[in-house]
């Protein structure tokens, strides 16, 4: 990412700037380029490339190509504003610049903008603020943003900012995937959010897990231990291949299906809040229960009496 000084025309700018992508284009490795987006008297006007490695991308920097079609931009008064900026996916750089991906609904990509360019003033009344750039993708609602401030305290200090909170809620209205979300087999929700991984708290997980893996215990030991039993199995081995088959079912089968109806409960941000993650813990008490007294009532599913 190279940030360019916003003085001068913003047409021209973007004829300039569509030289210095061919000069990325022709270079082996790359991947795509854009132009940022300059809508907002807040955003910066950058051009951003992307390549397959570092390898291939300092190539390009250090090109003669590229140094021309910067030697010419300066002759028209596009002057590099700051050092050129190199990302990975990393997303979060402890020199101070924030990087975030963003997948805006169909018909929202002016409140997008709107609400980027919120973002970007509450930023400037912090210290150590240098900058916002917001860059369309490839594909159709894809967007990035990059905030740069001068150290990493300072990034983190915006970050958690209330002013910042406020403005995401906003933004979320706008976006068809909230930032970078994924449930593990075993109830475990990470989301990537702002550059920070977030996951289910280990105390959500694990009575998830109980309330799936009792019941599926009892009833394996109640139906499959016989056969495995009958079949002349060792008890070291039938505990192993019954181990095997709840494995099998609860990572495939069980835990996703007992996930998707707590999906708000377990997600690290939407389930913070007290009210929600009571109203889960309720939820798997009665889970609970309710598996308890039927294994307790029902003579036919206890397995210590299958043989009576």
């Amino acid at each position: 990412m190279t940030v360019f000084h916003a003085d001068g025309d913003d047409a021209e700018f973007t004829r300039w700037a569509g030289e210095l992508l061919a000069s990325a284009r022709d270079a082996r490795g790359h991947l795509s380029g854009r132009i940022s987006d300059v809508s907002d008297v807040m955003s910066d006007r950058a051009v951003a490339v992307a390549f397959s490695d570092d390898a291939a991308l300092h190539r390009w920097l250090d090109s003669p190509h590229r140094a021309d079609v910067l030697r010419d931009g300066r002759s028209r008064g596009f002057w590099t504003a700051t050092t050129d900026l190199i990302t990975s996916a990393d997303n979060l750089d402890a020199s101070g610049i924030g990087v975030f991906g963003h997948v805006v609904a169909a018909g929202h990509d002016d409140g997008f903008r709107a609400t980027q360019a919120r973002l970007s003033r509450a930023a400037a009344a912090l210290p150590g603020y240098l900058g916002t750039v917001l860059v369309a993708g490839e594909q159709d609602g894809e967007w990035t943003s990059i905030v740069r401030f001068r150290t990493g305290p300072q990034l983190a200090q915006w970050l958690a900012s209330a002013e910042r909170g406020a403005a995401l809620e906003r933004m979320r209205t706008t976006l068809s995937r909230d930032f970078s979300t994924g449930t593990t087999p075993f109830g475990t929700t990470v989301r990537v959010q702002d550059g920070r991984t977030l996951m289910t708290p280990n105390w959500k997980s694990a009575m998830l897990v109980l309330a799936v893996l009792y019941p599926t215990v009892m009833l394996l030991s109640r139906f499959l231990g016989p056969v495995v039993d009958h079949a002349g199995a060792p008890p070291w081995l039938g505990l192993w291949i019954s181990q095997i088959v709840s494995i099998v079912a609860m990572q495939w089968w069980l835990m996703p299906a007992a996930s998707r109806p707590l999906r708000r409960w377990l997600d690290p941000v939407d389930g913070a809040g007290t009210r929600v993650s009571a109203a889960g813990v309720a939820v798997l008490l009665a889970v609970y229960a309710v598996t308890l007294t039927v294994f307790a009532t029902v003579h036919e599913l206890q397995f210590w009496d299958y043989a009576t």
